[in-house]
């Protein structure tokens, strides 16, 4: 037992570690869900007998919770009587008359296999799920049904379980198309709506579906990542240019950030008079890093604060960002009893406005 354990463990750190290196933009609730309309074909699970099949139509509508885990709303409608018992112990199948034979509805969780083993890609064209969930079946006019002292019944629980096999079309990924085996569980088949599981009353089957995900708040149809070793490699290449070119790289800053300040010329501004404030893409949180180097701001300094963001994303988006980054730095000195000057968002700045809050102490 504790072997197996030891090896389970193994297997979740190993997943963690593929993941360790990649963060995710944080998504709003309305973001990442999908509609899914789908056909296909089902029969006996035994395949005795596999003809005449049932043939299906249905529609999923999900929401992706991060790129592994996610959860959709499954109806489907059969058309034939192939395989469905309503009454096991008395061998008795389903031969209904009507058009639709069977409507299922189902809750359905959802996992991407792709995405744990490989870490997550959106440009990724293939992928490979699994779903498994529980719902409700109807099945319409049969005789048999309220017949025998109702010994069947046309209320039954299914099991759902499928295995997406994906690929994503055209540049944005928005669409996807897939082919699902799956395999639907008739738990409750009678007498009554007693509980027996049995493989004699599954059906299986394939459904193709055609995917379209919805555009989300980050513009485009899937979650926005980033890479946390670029990042970090390139928060470490600004720090070494700082340390080898000081007068170079504060000379740039001044021209494009702190030359906002009043009254400071370029010759003024030393590298001991400014503080610089890093932060992950798309965030304006202050980390215990920055938390530090604002630190070492007296109280009672005068200080005039700059927030900048990196080219990725809007216009709108990066003077939003930028704003919320001065403001959070302002909002730490002055609890310190720091004196703010001015704390003032101007998006993307040069071409070393990356992702900084750049202080100024007077």
């Amino acid at each position: 037992m504790k072997r197996i354990l030891f090896i389970a463990s193994m297997f979740f750190v190993g997943i963690s570690n593929l993941q360790a290196q990649v963060a995710y933009e944080k998504a709003k609730f309305f973001d990442n869900f999908y509609i899914s309309p789908e056909i296909g074909a089902t029969t006996n699970f035994h395949f005795n007998p596999t003809f005449p099949l049932n043939g299906a139509a249905g529609l999923k509508i999900g929401k992706n919770f991060s790129p592994v885990l996610g959860l959709n709303i499954e109806g489907l409608v059969g058309f034939g009587n192939n395989g469905f018992c309503v009454d096991w112990p008395a061998k008795k199948y389903m031969n209904c008359k009507t058009f639709i034979k069977t409507l299922d509805l189902s809750v359905n969780g959802t996992v991407n296999f792709t995405n744990i083993f490989c870490e997550y890609r959106p440009d990724r064209i293939f992928e490979l799920g699994f779903e498994a969930g529980i719902g409700y079946a109807y099945l319409f006019g049969d005789q048999i049904l309220t017949s025998y002292d109702n010994l069947g019944d046309n209320n039954e629980t299914i099991l759902k379980f499928g295995l997406p096999i994906s690929w994503n079309l055209e540049e944005q990924k928005a669409w996807q198309i897939y082919l699902e085996p799956v395999i639907l569980w008739n738990l409750t088949h009678g007498p009554g709506d007693a509980f027996h599981p049995s493989g004699a009353v599954a059906q299986t089957g394939l459904m193709v579906g055609l995917k379209y995900k919805f555009k989300t708040s980050n513009g485009t149809h899937n979650f926005k990542v980033y890479n946390i070793s670029d990042m970090n490699n390139e928060l470490n290449d600004m720090r070494t240019q700082l340390a080898a070119k000081p007068k170079e790289v504060v000379k740039e800053v001044v021209k494009e950030v702190v030359k906002e300040v009043p009254n400071t010329s370029v010759q003024e501004v030393r590298v001991e008079n400014l503080l610089f404030v890093t932060f992950q893409q798309g965030k304006s949180i202050l980390t215990k890093e920055a938390k530090k180097a604002l630190d070492v701001v007296e109280s009672g300094k005068h200080v005039q604060v700059v927030g900048t963001a990196s080219p990725e994303g809007s216009k709108e988006f990066n003077d939003k960002l930028s704003q919320a980054r001065a403001d959070v730095v302002a909002d730490y000195l002055k609890r310190k009893g720091v004196i703010i000057d001015e704390a003032t968002g101007k998006g993307v700045q040069g071409v070393t406005s990356n992702r900084l809050a750049v202080v100024y102490v007077k």
